[in-house]
């Protein structure tokens, strides 16, 4: 009978999620999110782990390895709206974005709708490795709804393991 030696190894976890505070708006020209963004901190809520870091919307993960991006939008589309296009991008060199993920949403009249994204990313370099979020529409204005005591938009950054 063959024994099998233990793996020694501990896989650091990490989870963290962050939300839009308060209502964005954008319109045909789409934008990225850059501001109003906080780590959660609601009681009860809580991040395990080295969470991750933003500035101006773009977010750097605190060590390498493969992990699960979430985006999670709810959003009041105006009345002349018709589609509304939610992307993850990422970067491997710290300057030019690709789309990872996105969900495209159509709808008839003004209701709030939700949009949901994810993705794996490998992070193979923490300082060249980043995602950010943009949203866009074909005509009239969106509000990507924001609040600062509850998910209604948020963002959720899960290390599944090593790269």
């Amino acid at each position: 009978m063959a024994l099998i030696k233990p793996n020694n190894n501990t896989l650091q976890r990490i989870s963290d999620q962050w939300r839009l505070t308060t209502n964005f708006s954008f319109g045909t020209s789409g934008a990225d999110i850059t501001s109003n963004l906080e780590r959660v901190d609601t009681t009860g809520q809580g991040t395990l782990g080295t969470g991750m870091t933003e500035s101006s919307g773009i977010f750097s993960f605190p060590q390498t390895g493969i992990y699960r991006v979430e985006a999670n939008f709810n959003l009041l589309p105006g009345s002349a709206t018709a589609w509304i296009y939610s992307i993850i991008k990422a970067t491997t060199n710290n300057s030019s974005y690709t789309n990872l993920a996105s969900s495209f949403n159509g709808h008839l009249s003004s209701y709030y709708l939700a949009s949901y994204n994810s993705t794996l990313v490998d992070v193979t370099d923490i300082s060249n490795v980043k995602v950010k979020f943009h949203l866009d529409t074909d005509q009239g204005t969106v509000t990507l709804i924001g609040n600062s005591t509850l998910n209604n938009s948020y963002l959720t950054f899960t290390r599944l393991g090593d790269t």
